[in-house]
């Protein structure tokens, strides 16, 4: 996905994006030397969101989580959609908004997946199980635990979509260029799609990035609904 040719103002990285950058590099090292991309791991344990119901759940994992990858490319996509996206909306608003804007996102997406969880996960938190399946749940719940600054990020699209509606973005492999506020509509409908459709081995947190978006597009409504000159 690209700008359409708007000139330089598009392209220079604010303070809170270029450094949101920076730790999330440098959190992304520090997971890998430590052996963060494992299954299972301590790392993961740690700091990456889990169902309420895990062992290792941490109330704090609805922040940590967002500053940690599950690989190369996870990381590239997500800091290349914030360095994007990010900037244009924190020159708008100043780093001290954003900043708060993007935290919010962020929770917001993690407490969607946490009902996510609840969700899957039904019929076992509310019956009596064997101890034998209890470890088995506990590992799988290990496993399957989230990481990523997707649903902060999303929050970030659907305010870059509704306080910029007409930009025009190109994005592969479409061949002409499509305004904002459709492109964004069209992925936040394709990960509703994902989270509905359950397509096996997707392991992407789909309600996470809904939740952020939702979350992301209610606060940006709330903020501007009386400072209309601030819409293009």
């Amino acid at each position: 996905m690209a700008f359409n040719n708007y000139g330089n103002r598009f392209q220079r990285t604010t303070p809170i994006v270029l450094n949101l950058i920076i730790i999330n590099v440098l959190v992304f090292l520090a997971q890998t030397a430590f052996g963060g991309n494992a299954d299972l791991n301590s790392v993961n344990d740690l700091f990456a969101l889990h169902h309420y119901k895990s062992e290792v759940f941490r109330p704090y994992q609805v922040v940590t989580h967002m500053f940690m990858h599950g690989g190369i490319f996870h990381l590239l996509f997500n800091m290349l959609g914030l360095w994007m996206f990010g900037s244009v909306v924190e020159r708008a608003w100043g780093p001290k908004k954003f900043l708060i804007f993007y935290l919010i996102c962020g929770i917001g997406a993690a407490l969607t997946q946490m009902g996510s969880y609840a969700f899957d996960y039904w019929q076992l938190d509310h019956n009596t199980i064997s101890a034998e399946l209890e470890v088995q749940y506990q590992v799988a719940m290990r496993i399957g635990c989230t990481v990523g600054a997707s649903g902060a990020i999303m929050g970030v699209l659907a305010a870059f979509g509704y306080l910029f509606p007409n930009t025009e973005l190109f994005i592969m492999p479409i061949p002409f260029p499509v305004k904002a506020k459709w492109a964004i509509l069209g992925i936040i409908a394709l990960d509703v799609f994902g989270g509905v459709s359950r397509v096996p081995d997707d392991n992407i947190a789909h309600f996470a990035h809904v939740g952020g978006a939702l979350i992301g597009f209610l606060l940006v409504l709330y903020w501007n609904k009386t400072n209309k000159k601030t819409f293009f």
